[in-house]
């Protein structure tokens, strides 16, 4: 059908132009907006929660109101306004740092409404397409749908990162363009989906189940709060609905809630699978990022994954006699995402060694280093550097505080004040009997140059440009990208001349000193280079993605067998429930908990594993059901007599107190005939 691939050309844009929003939103926030690392994690999960909620409010304008077809167009609007303000508040230019966040957070919220607006609606629609005899047709869609999914998470995973690292605009990283690419995405999401409008089956509102779940719900509490002893005794608390709803609708709710109490614990696996572009991103730019980037490793692992658990790993439990059933299944599934946060915590335990400007976790803290440099240059002598090899602590007792200190120097002493400020490195520079400050702020990749010669300077870095002044002067820091530098161009008025910088790596802070008149660099290293190579990452994706495939998809074809037909929707809002109060639980550890990174993995870790035995005795005492048994169920009451006119009394009923809703089309319709 030539109107599904404009559903699926929809789904891949939309999907790129989100997931590559979402790659660098994290470092956006720390690196652009200046957050620490705790708020950002809590913001980029509460943006994350926010996405999740929303389909339960799409489902409800889709069915009660204004259709797929129109809620998907006006959603998406509203989802291309939020890239585009976001891509404005990304602009350094507009306005100051308020006005970026004010920006920024109203882009999100828009985001998030579109999304998850029309994330309920999108594959639905794409099923109403077909006809119910052709199932065969409706499970490649299916296919096809999710293979576009993770297409668009692939791609965007990789591009969008190279347009905020690699292409530099107002002077830093092009998080404008990062942003501004995924916006053009959906953009052509939206025209490519309106371009098919006249090929479509657009099916009318037809009012919503979920709506009628919830009365009934209510109405079961009321009546069952206000009952006395000396009422009927029920078997079931929603048994007391029967005087407004139909039994028919009463016993699927049953059915329903039996699944979603198993959902309760669920959220915990999310909280531990979503921090891979929080807390694992965060991971990683602590580490050696050289030829390698696991941006895209997820997505990859799950096109790769799916096919093998399928075709490979279920048949050979399936050989071994071993009866994996779906809730079996997800409980490894919750195993595995515990040992990767086991990995990620013994690599993070190794990434920790390393030496580190400053701790964020620690108050009233600054990190001091000392550095002697000569004031005249003597070719005959050897240039006399003494650097020691780490910052030294100084406890302040406060968020400031002004330190006198004393400088000896053979027999001569002298003394000064300098005012610290806590979470901060300084370096203190002697030049004979002058005493010189510098307050640094150091980056992922950070170097500044000292330059002892009487003339300034002008020196290009790859595509950074420094100025130093002549006479001990000290340019600021300035992030570059990890590089070989063999010939790094060097001007001072019509001189010019190169030098060699060697490399510069990740996570490293160099000062080149430049001395005598020939120009020879001395490089020194302020911050040792990340050590632990990212690729140490690559066995927490692995178990990550592995537990993604036995719990993701097992749920939601446990969840889609579960429930009754006009009751899906119901169970596919509750399982987006789940990823939602999974990302709550991220920002109340991230915000509340204040524990080191290790050990915050460790405690997801355990926590899973808790939740995981309370899920496996729970799934213990489940009774699997088949809905199709109902209509054999209610078809026989009626065949036989039972309960006829009670159930033609029910239609009536309901129909005139609640309307004809989606539950009277595929339920009793069919059974009071």
């Amino acid at each position: 059908m030539v109107s599904i691939s404009f559903i699926v050309v929809n789904e891949f844009c939309e999907r790129f132009s989100y997931y590559g929003m979402k790659a660098v939103l994290t470092l956006y926030f720390i690196n652009y907006l200046h957050w620490d690392q705790n708020l950002s994690t809590a913001v980029y999960h509460a943006f994350s929660s926010l996405c999740y909620f929303t389909p339960v409010l799409g489902a409800l304008i889709a069915d009660s109101w204004l259709g797929k077809f129109r809620t998907i167009i006006y959603l998406s609007v509203v989802y291309v306004l939020g890239h585009i303000i976001k891509s404005v508040g990304a602009i350094p230019s507009v306005g100051n740092s308020t006005v970026h966040i004010a920006l920024s957070m109203l882009g999100l919220v828009l985001i998030a409404f579109g999304t998850g607006g029309i994330k309920p609606c999108v594959a639905a629609f794409g099923g109403d397409q077909f006809d119910e005899e052709h199932t065969i047709e409706r499970r490649k869609f299916f296919s096809i749908f999710y293979m576009s999914i993770n297409a668009g998470s692939v791609l965007s995973t990789v591009i969008t990162p190279i347009l905020r690292g690699d292409v530099k605009c107002f002077g830093g990283d092009c998080y404008a363009l990062a942003f501004g690419v995924p916006a053009i995405l959906m953009v052509i999401a939206l025209v490519v989906f309106i371009s098919g409008s006249g090929m479509y089956k657009k099916s009318p509102p037809e009012g919503n189940v979920l709506s009628d779940v919830c009365k009934c719900i209510g109405l079961a509490i009321k009546n069952r709060w206000r009952s006395s002893e000396f009422d009927s005794k029920k078997k079931h608390w929603l048994d007391w609905a029967e005087e407004k709803y139909p039994r028919r609708l009463i016993h699927e709710i049953k059915m329903v809630l039996r699944v979603l109490v198993l959902y309760i614990p669920l959220p915990m696996f999310w909280a531990l699978f979503d921090q891979q572009g929080s807390r694992w991103t965060l991971q990683a730019t602590r580490m050696n990022m050289a030829f390698v980037s696991l941006t895209m490793l997820n997505a990859l692992l799950i096109l790769l994954f799916v096919p093998i658990f399928d075709v490979v790993v279920y048949p050979l439990i399936g050989l071994c006699r071993i009866n994996l059933t779906p809730l079996k299944k997800m409980a490894v599934g919750m195993i595995l995402a515990a040992l990767a946060f086991g990995a990620a915590t013994l690599v993070e335990v190794n990434v920790m060694v390393r030496p580190s400007i400053y701790d964020p976790n620690v108050r009233s803290l600054v990190e001091v280093n000392v550095m002697v440099r000569p004031s005249i240059y003597d070719p005959n002598v050897r240039l006399l550097v003494e650097d020691p090899p780490s910052y030294q602590h100084l406890q302040l007792g406060g968020s400031s505080k002004n330190v006198s200190m004393r400088i000896i120097q053979n027999k001569n002493t002298s003394e000064c004040v300098q005012s610290f400020r806590e979470q901060k490195a300084y370096s203190l520079i002697l030049i004979i009997n002058v005493l010189e400050f510098r307050h640094l702020h150091f980056h992922t990749v950070s170097d500044r140059f000292i330059n002892t010669l009487s003339e300034a300077m002008n020196i290009t870095v790859g595509d950074v440009d420094f100025y130093v002044a002549g006479d001990y002067g000290i340019s600021p820091n300035k992030s570059v990208i990890r590089n070989k530098y063999t010939k790094v161009r060097c001007s001072s008025g019509s001189q010019v001349s190169f030098i060699n910088l060697g490399l510069l790596d990740f996570g490293a802070s160099y000062t080149i000193i430049l001395t005598n008149v020939r120009i020879v660099p001395k490089k020194m290293v302020d911050v040792v280079a990340n050590n632990i190579h990212i690729t140490w990452q690559i066995p927490q994706y692995i178990l990550i993605t592995a537990g993604e495939v036995m719990f993701s998809i097992t749920g939601l074809e446990f969840s889609y067998s579960q429930a009754p037909a006009n009751m899906k929707s119901v169970l596919q809002a509750g399982w987006l429930l789940t990823v939602a109060f999974g990302n709550v639980i991220v920002l109340i550890v991230a915000e509340g908990a204040g524990l080191n990174q290790w050990m915050e993995f460790l405690l997801f870790a355990g926590l899973l594993v808790a939740v995981c035995i309370i899920f496996s005795i729970m799934a213990y005492f489940y009774k699997y059901v088949d809905p199709e048994e109902l209509d054999k169920l209610f078809q026989d009451k009626t065949v036989d007599g039972e309960d006829d006119d009670s159930l033609k009394k029910d239609k009536k009923e309901h129909m005139e107190q609640a309307g004809d809703s989606t539950y009277l089309k595929s339920g009793i319709k069919n059974t009071a005939m």
